[in-house]
């Protein structure tokens, strides 16, 4: 039992150092907006990819302390980075594909 509660404890303190979002590639509502609100969904999608690659530098005070601290939770870190980035990228290219089917 004590095992147990130490992996997910330990389980749990690796995924809470992963800090960007991870947004979903295609969401319900997608072929409902219209072209402004397409636009602005893909100036988000393109911040959230951008926040993710500033979340990557070493000069971030959180991953300094991942690395002094909990090496394998600046690995995390690091895995979750680049999801955040491929989901937000994958999901700005889904919009324009919409934008383009309809006109915009």
């Amino acid at each position: 039992m004590k095992k147990l509660f130490s992996s997910i404890f330990l389980l749990l303190f690796c995924y809470s150092c992963a800090t960007p979002e991870v947004v979903n590639v295609i969401g319900p509502n997608d072929n409902k907006l219209s072209c402004q609100e397409l636009s602005n969904e893909i100036a988000r999608a393109n911040e959230l990819a951008n926040e993710a690659q500033q979340a990557k530098k070493m000069d971030k005070a959180h991953n300094v302390g991942a690395i002094l601290f909990f090496l394998p939770g600046y690995g995390m870190t690091m895995k979750n980075i680049e999801e955040a980035t491929k989901a937000a990228k994958e999901r700005s290219l889904h919009l324009n594909k919409i934008k383009e089917k309809k006109n915009c």
